[in-house]
């Protein structure tokens, strides 16, 4: 499991984050103050990601960056500092991404998936749903030990199912993360993936259906 540190003051925005991190598969870690995690930072590192605000109590999180850096943890700036030139010295001083609040959970997740793969490209463990086996690096689904054959936007749904399980995605939501934002077929697509999908692996009651908005991962 990742860890993830949510390096952000505001108590009702860091838990908020760390609850959707803990639904995602991940493991956060949070803290509040730039001072006290900096000297965290020299005992104990071992993290995949920051999720770090800028302003902070103690020690700012463009200060904090580059001890990131040199640890090797990649950062995404979360940040209410939305002016074109903190945006600037946040990139050109090493972040991976900035985001400015406030902002989508679901695009935060995506954001933080696009930034592991960059930096933690070790192959994925197999993905295990009732007979369901998933290989995400050999792009393969097997169920009861019988290889289904799966299509390529097909296999990409099912991933992005998993990957947000447990949370209500809108036709919209999954149409942008498979195709960009900038697709503009018919959101109906995706329905003809998903019963495919429920067909093949016999997840009625895992892929459900949210009436008028779109679709759930059950696990």
């Amino acid at each position: 499991m990742k860890k993830i540190l949510v390096i952000e003051d505001e108590i009702a925005i860091n838990d908020l984050i760390c609850l959707n991190l803990e639904i995602a598969g991940y493991q956060p870690v949070p803290f509040f103050d730039g001072l006290e995690f900096s000297r965290h930072l020299q005992q104990e590192d071992g993290y995949h990601l920051a999720l770090l605000d800028i302003m902070l109590p103690g020690k700012d999180g463009f200060a904090l960056l580059e001890e990131l850096k040199r640890h090797n943890i990649p950062v995404i700036y979360l940040t209410a500092k939305g002016d074109l030139p903190s945006k600037i010295k946040g990139l050109r001083s090493g972040a991976e991404d900035y985001i400015v609040k406030p902002f989508e959970m679901l695009e935060l997740l995506v954001r933080i998936d696009n930034v592991l793969k960059r930096f933690h490209c070790e192959e994925t463990e197999e993905i295990q749903i009732k007979d369901v086996t998933i290989n995400e690096k050999k792009r393969t689904v097997h169920k009861a030990g019988v290889e289904i054959p799966m299509q390529p936007m097909e296999f990409d749904c099912l991933l992005t199912f998993w990957k947000y399980r447990n949370r209500v995605m809108t036709r919209e939501q999954i149409l942008n993360i498979l195709w960009g934002v900038d697709f503009e077929g018919e959101s109906r697509t995706v329905d003809v993936h998903v019963g495919n999908i429920r067909k093949k692996l016999d997840f009625s009651d895992v892929i459900i259906t949210v009436p008028r908005v779109g679709y759930r991962m059950e696990i």
